[in-house]
């Protein structure tokens, strides 16, 4: 081989591994993104659980907390501004208010010991400590795979080609509500 031929091997040698290079970072980008996709759908089977658990709760309250009609009105408006979200951002902050609602109702209940007896109402709320578990589960997963996703669009090198594909950085699924941030008080 002549000197010119090896420098335009040379040359297209550096170019295939660039592509390569490229390639590789662009995978590994639209795998990420899909991870923090999947995540999300995660959390969203487990909201909608919730949500469908909620009016069976109210019902069964009903019956017992006739005189509570404004604690039913903000568990239904909250719930309904929670089912309507369109983003992360939105849903984190209808979530936490509705979990707010919630909160309220329970401790409103407290004054009720017979409905805190009726078995429909443990088995609701069983069903629905339950599905707040699964949502703070799936809600960890997915920011663990927000983190890594954001990491990866910004730096170095990758960031370079988020940037070229349009690679944006996502929302983590935050806890709104003040009452979910504040430490257990436990007296004996």
């Amino acid at each position: 081989m002549t000197g010119p031929m090896i420098f335009i091997v040379v040359i297209l040698a550096v170019l295939v591994l660039l592509v390569l290079f490229v390639i590789g970072i662009y995978n590994a980008l639209v795998r990420l993104r899909n991870q923090v996709d999947n995540a999300w759908s995660q959390i969203d089977v487990q909201l909608k659980r919730r949500h469908d658990l909620i009016p069976n709760l109210v019902e069964t309250a009903k019956g017992y907390m006739k005189h509570e009609r404004g604690t039913f009105e903000s568990i239904t408006e909250a719930r309904s501004r929670a089912m309507g979200a369109k983003s992360v951002a939105e849903s984190s902050k209808a979530e936490g208010a509705l979990g707010e609602a919630l909160s309220k109702f329970m401790l409103v209940v407290e004054n009720y010991p017979e409905l805190k007896a009726n078995q429909n109402f443990l088995a609701v709320q069983e069903e629905l400590s339950s599905t707040e578990n699964k949502i703070a589960f799936s809600r960890q997963s997915y920011n663990d795979q927000v983190l890594g996703y954001n990491n990866k669009i910004q730096m170095f090198p990758s960031n370079i080609i988020a940037g070229m594909f349009s690679f944006t950085k996502r929302d983590f699924f935050e806890i709104e509500a003040a009452a979910e941030r504040e430490v257990p008080k436990v007296s004996f």
